[in-house]
């Protein structure tokens, strides 16, 4: 049996900006990326604290150290520039792993740096 995961997000990240001329994503700063485990074109979903939305889309490399967490393409309909959002992934594991599995949480500041 397989069983779906949360393997890692990032916290109360703070959206910094929205581009509505895009083909659709969400573009994340590249150290946030890396401290998160994630990769480009992965899976994620998207919660926005202000408004309950919950999106799923596609992760994209944002400019290192930039702090970029921006919602792009259909996507920034679900938000504006300053909403404080969770970035969610997940996996598939075995159960005898699932059991074992501990998750990546990443706490980012206003300026999305990272805290902890």
């Amino acid at each position: 049996m397989q069983r779906m995961m949360f393997k890692s997000k990032i916290h109360r990240a703070t959206l910094s900006g929205v581009k509505l001329a895009y083909e659709g994503s969400i573009a994340i700063d590249e150290a946030l990326m890396e401290a998160a485990d994630l990769l480009p074109s992965e899976q994620v979903d998207v919660l926005n604290c202000n408004n309950g939305e919950r999106l799923t889309t596609y992760v994209i490399k944002g400019k290192r150290g930039s702090g970029t967490i921006e919602l792009r393409g259909p996507a920034a309909r679900q938000g504006y520039a300053g909403d404080p959002v969770i970035i969610v992934s997940y996996c598939a594991l075995p159960d005898a792993d699932a059991r074992k599995h501990k998750p990546v949480i990443v706490r980012v500041d206003e300026k999305n740096r990272i805290v902890s």
